[in-house]
């Protein structure tokens, strides 16, 4: 049987990532809606569902750690672990430990997405480094040379700014992100394709390009978020696709604070 397992779970505006970390091995990462109008229980049948579908046991787990940027779901998905695993979840916010040397004008006000993420891109990319998380907002974060977090961007996320174009115009069809057959599209589906997919793909190199205009210097760039896939892959800077960055940087903070001799 496997042992000293964490459930990592990261609460964003629209997708729950979810996922199990043993050591520095994942097993899984997936995604369920964001909702906040599910209860404690329906929540707990949900993530109970997802670790019998990875034919995990309860007593396998030892661990649980929480990041969000929702505060109306922390306590419901707290209550909800407990009550799955009888175990009291850390919480990532203040108190806790990252190692991460934030130059904001307010720390506090850093998402805690962004924090673990950073601590991750560190761990496995080393610095400088910016960081790119699709979601519901595109954030890109900059860690500089001497390993501090500087700072960074948010812009309107990829579905944000699709559901925008459509809502606000008539005869604008909803469409699937996928990358249009070619660059300038004949027809309206494939314009408005290439207009998501390159645009923000565009949208990236230059952002890359200016912030190591600002820096003076190059960095690595990682990308991470459920819509990254679909947009990096059009980049022309080297930006690497991590999809499990997010839980790689939850399991780093766990052992930093539960696990003191292993951080």
């Amino acid at each position: 049987m496997r042992g000293n397992m964490i459930l990592a779970v990261d609460i964003g505006n629209t997708n729950i990532v979810i996922g199990c970390i043993e050591e520095e091995k994942i097993y899984f990462v997936e995604r369920i809606s964001t909702d906040i109008s599910k209860t404690e229980l329906e929540y707990v049948v949900g993530f109970k569902t997802l670790l019998d579908l990875y034919q995990i046991k309860m007593e396998e787990i030892t661990g649980c750690i929480i990041a969000s940027v929702v505060p109306p779901l922390n306590n419901i998905i707290k209550t909800a672990m407990k009550k799955l695993l009888h175990i009291s979840p850390l919480i990532v916010g203040p108190g806790i430990k990252t190692g991460l040397n934030i130059l904001m004008d307010n720390p506090g006000q850093v998402g805690s997405d962004l924090i673990v993420n950073a601590v991750a891109g560190l761990k496995y990319y080393g610095a400088p480094i910016i960081i790119i998380d699709m979601g519901t907002a595109t954030t890109i974060s900059v860690i500089d040379q001497k390993k501090h977090y500087i700072g960074g961007m948010i812009l309107p996320g990829v579905k944000v700014s699709l559901e925008a174009l459509v809502s606000g115009t008539s005869q604008l069809p909803r469409i699937s992100l996928e990358a249009p057959r070619k660059l300038i599209g004949t027809n309206t589906i494939d314009c408005m394709k290439s207009g998501i997919i390159m645009g923000q793909a565009s949208c990236l190199d230059s952002m890359i390009d200016r912030i190591w205009e600002d820096l003076g210097y190059e960095t690595a760039v990682v990308a991470t978020g459920g819509l990254s896939g679909c947009i990096v892959p059009h980049c022309k800077r080297t930006v690497v696709y991590d999809n499990e960055l997010t839980l790689k940087g939850l399991g780093i903070i766990y052992r930093k604070n539960a696990e003191p001799a292993l951080s």
